[in-house]
């Protein structure tokens, strides 16, 4: 079994760069860095990334036996949404947004994992709302890593104070000016 270990490190425009391969995967399995799979010919192959890293649709990959291996998004079932104007759009986004789910951006639309409960809030919004099946590259953002959860406990950011006493004593603790040279 082949091992991808790191990207392959060209300008963008890979000319005189033979790809030898095709990795086809869902946006859900491009967040991941430790991955079996398979190539596009049935090859087996075990992803080991840095961990952090999104793979997107046109990336270039190294494999461990020098083959250059391109990572394709893999069509899924997503919600196409679009609104007559801009502000209707951005009402959507920010809905979408405090749900935390991954939106793509698009000039004029939003695309997102297909999904009915949030089909109807967008026609609620008067969103008009399509199902397509494409490759869905999402926004990186918070949502990126979605197995930890921790980091949002609480609901609120720090910085701007809640309702909890004491807030105001432990503010300075929160800035990130130091003020002792």
């Amino acid at each position: 079994m082949i091992e991808i270990k790191t990207r392959f490190q060209a300008e963008r425009s890979p000319l005189g760069v033979e790809v030898k391969g095709r990795l086809q995967l869902p946006f859900e399995l491009r967040q991941r860095s430790r991955l079996k799979t398979a190539l596009v010919s049935g090859e087996e192959v075990a992803l080991v990334l840095p961990r952090g890293q999104v793979l997107r649709g046109g990336d270039l990959l190294l494999a461990s036996d020098g083959r250059v291996i391109e990572v394709v998004g893999e069509p899924e079932k997503l919600l196409h949404v679009e609104c007559v104007t801009p502000a209707g759009l951005a009402i959507a986004a920010y809905h979408l947004g405090n749900r935390h789910v991954p939106v793509q951006v698009g000039e004029g639309f939003l695309r997102i994992a297909a999904d009915h409960v949030l089909e109807a809030l967008l026609k609620g919004l008067n969103a008009s709302v399509t199902r397509i099946e494409a490759p869905f590259e999402p926004e990186a953002g918070a949502y990126l890593g979605t197995h930890d959860h921790s980091h949002s406990q609480g609901g609120r950011i720090h910085e701007y104070g809640g309702n909890e006493a004491g807030d105001d004593d432990r503010e300075p603790h929160h800035s990130h000016h130091h003020h002792e040279h």
